[in-house]
């Protein structure tokens, strides 16, 4: 027997009086007032190709909840895409737009006392924020992974907007024209969803899922495809069992379902936001977990068992066909936790054991494409926090790299740098106070370091910052440099024509500048003074949390997970 719903109130009480009249204004009958009231979180927005089917897919799950016995509201919620909202303030509502997403939900949500919850996950920020709301609420949530973007074709050639980003640097380096640049941007996305790479939004669905907290099977899939249809379908029946069960977020992410998805995002080479969204979605959940120590723990036990782009040369369509997150939890097989629980309202173990062989896409522990770490955690003077390093493939690179550095303050000055022929082999690009704190909001990084790899210098320059690096970038770039410049981290110590040592295989990031220079250095520097910003990013820097803390808007009061 389904346990009281926390929706219905006692008639005639206040809130009853007033939420019947509302409802009923709506046509809802007495009937559809005593069922479980479940929200379906939809970012749809014509802003974005990311968001611009989520309408269709939020009708399909609202029928299926109502066939169940279920009772749907659609709840729109801001609806961040990072290749467009980017373009103001360089680029740093980005990440202060994920934890604006989480509070709009807890707004809606807890406001209105809504007994569950199905959230539409597309770009990079709304899973991870929608996954940090389930863990906050801690009410029955299931992600639905709204799917990825079908790519292109020029002269024959797949072309996808991964390639098209990376091609920007190209045409400043003379290697393409604007014009094949333009050709490339009219074909790469065919139709809607998220880049279709093991980009932060594809990692962020496979973690969805890896966590417990998406329907096991279901990611990474092309959206608008039979079978992202059939799953939303069936998180739609299955979110109203789940409210019945009274099976909640705090059930599923334990310490172990972290484990697992950083299992799975070392076994797929995830992007390096990972770390700070799952360290992010621990702390909602008052789960106590160092995401930055399970990177240094299980990355040397955990190979690399698929390269998908720009990882290698697998695309993420043939990633879904040979399994997707369940064939790689498959094949990772006694490493995870078996016990883990999902939203399925089976074990892991359970899961695995009836699932198909995975196909020869992803490798086997056995015979993996490599058995180095493909996301290592480099420490070191100059990240005496942490600071993530993506290796991919773990033999693209060298494993240790020594150069003299180039200090920036935007990415715009890097990239005037570049485009003026400064940054030559051995440079150290040091993009620094762009960080949580110093944007505030992460300033962006990541188009300095898709342009160093267009102009061919990606493994001859490397980039450290503390602003925001893309999912899908490539070369040797150090992002998520903790403690951040502008909160004293050395960073900001460092100077043009300092010695930088990148050792990958000791992991460490060392400025090679004595402690005395560095203490006089430090003894000059000025306080931070913080931007001069209004309305949401102002709010922004007065409360975010370091980026070691998952950059979360929340008090030490509250803060269990570092």
């Amino acid at each position: 027997m389904m346990k009281p719903l926390r929706s219905n109130f006692a008639p005639g009480t206040p809130r009853w009086a007033v939420r019947r009249a509302q409802w009923k204004a709506l046509g809802l009958t007495d009937a559809d007032l005593e069922r479980p009231k479940i929200a379906v979180i939809n970012t749809s927005s014509e802003l974005s190709s990311c968001f611009s089917h989520l309408d269709g897919v939020s009708a399909r799950v609202k029928a299926a909840i109502r066939a169940a016995g279920g009772l749907a509201f659609e709840v729109r919620t801001a609806a961040p895409s990072d290749f467009i909202t980017s373009a103001g303030r360089q680029g740093r509502y980005i990440l202060p737009s994920r934890d604006l997403l989480v509070n709009d939900i807890e707004v809606q949500v807890e406001g209105a006392m809504l007994d569950g919850m199905v959230c539409l996950a597309s770009c990079d920020k709304t899973a991870p924020g929608q996954l940090m709301a389930a863990a906050r609420l801690d009410i029955p949530s299931l992600v639905v992974a709204c799917g990825y973007q079908p790519h292109g074709h020029l002269d024959g050639r797949a072309v996808d907007i991964e390639e098209v980003y990376e091609s920007v640097g190209k045409v400043g380096a003379g290697h393409i024209t604007l014009e094949r640049l333009g050709a490339m941007c009219d074909v790469a996305i065919q139709g809607p969803g998220v880049c279709a790479g093991m980009g932060t939004a594809n990692t962020m669905h496979i973690a969805a899922e890896a966590l417990g907290l998406a329907l096991p099977g279901s990611t990474p899939v092309l959206a608008n495809g039979d079978r992202m249809f059939a799953f939303a379908e069936a998180a739609g029946r299955r979110i109203v069992e789940m409210v019945a069960e009274d099976l909640k977020p705090s059930a599923i992410l334990t310490p172990q379902a972290f484990e697992n998805a950083v299992m799975a995002g070392l076994a797929l080479s995830a992007s390096i936001n990972l770390v700070r969204h799952l360290q992010a979605v621990a702390a909602e959940a008052r789960c106590p977990v160092d995401i930055y120590e399970l990177y240094d723990r299980l990355g040397p036990k955990i190979p690399l068992l698929a390269a998908v782009r720009p990882n290698g040369e697998t695309r993420i369509e043939e990633l879904e066909a040979a399994g997707g997150t369940l064939g790689v939890m498959k094949r990772l097989g006694a490493l995870i936790h078996r016990e883990s629980l999902t939203v399925s309202g089976r074990t892991w173990g359970a899961e695995i054991d009836a699932a198909p062989e995975p196909g020869a896409v992803i490798r086997t522990v056995e015979d993996p494409i490599s058995r180095k770490p493909s996301v290592i955690v480099m420490r070191g003077n100059l990240a005496p926090e942490g600071s993530i390093l993506k290796v991919g493939d773990a033999g693209a690179k060298q494993s240790v790299f020594e150069g003299k550095a180039l200090v920036f303050a935007s990415q715009e000055e890097a990239l005037a740098a570049l485009k003026a022929g400064r940054l030559v082999t051995g440079t150290v690009a040091v993009l620094a106070g762009m960080g949580c704190r110093g944007g505030p909001g992460m300033a962006l990084a990541s188009g300095f370091v898709a342009a160093v790899d267009g102009a061919g210098l990606s493994t001859t320059v490397a980039v450290i910052t503390d602003g925001q690096l893309s999912g899908l970038n490539r070369g040797i770039a150090i992002g998520q440099v903790a403690p951040e410049a502008a909160l004293g981290g050395p960073l900001g110590l460092v100077r043009d024509g300092d010695a930088i040592t990148i050792d990958m295989e000791a992991h460490r990031v060392t400025l090679e500048v004595g402690e005395a220079e560095l203490a006089s250095r430090r003894a000059t520097l000025a306080p931070h003074k913080g931007a001069d910003e209004r309305g949401w990013l102002h709010i922004y820097a007065q409360v975010v949390q370091p980026i070691t803390k998952g950059a979360v808007l929340v008090g030490p009061a509250r803060d269990t997970a570092a």
